[in-house]
């Protein structure tokens, strides 16, 4: 299960960002990720409340924003949104898509207090 060491890693993020910025506790943590980062959210949120026990974040609302898949078209030279990697462009029905956004997963913000 790569989710818990993915929660694990936040919450180092979230200690050393308390650390350096002086807040207690961490009420809501958003996170972005996208439609290619293969994490299982079900997963990631059990990950996220057995690893922030004992720290700033024990107890905060994780909020979880789904991010699109994109590629570039070189048939139509166009950015565009997928829902599968092998799928074709939703413009022009070409299939030399490169893929350029979906597998990120980043903290976007929290709310501290």
């Amino acid at each position: 299960m790569h989710e818990m060491s993915l929660a694990e890693g936040i919450r180092t993020i979230v200690q050393d960002q308390a650390r350096a910025h002086g807040f207690a506790r961490v009420t809501v943590l958003r996170l972005e990720i996208g439609r290619f980062a293969g994490v299982e959210k079900s997963a990631l949120a059990f990950a996220f409340d057995v690893t922030m026990r004992g720290s700033p974040a024990e107890g905060a609302r994780l909020e979880m924003i789904d991010l699109p898949g994109r590629a570039l078209c070189y048939d139509c030279m166009k950015t565009v949104e997928i829902a599968d990697r092998l799928a074709p462009c939703p413009i022009c029905g070409g299939g030399k898509l490169i893929p350029e956004g979906g597998d990120e997963m980043r903290i976007k913000d929290m709310e501290v207090l």
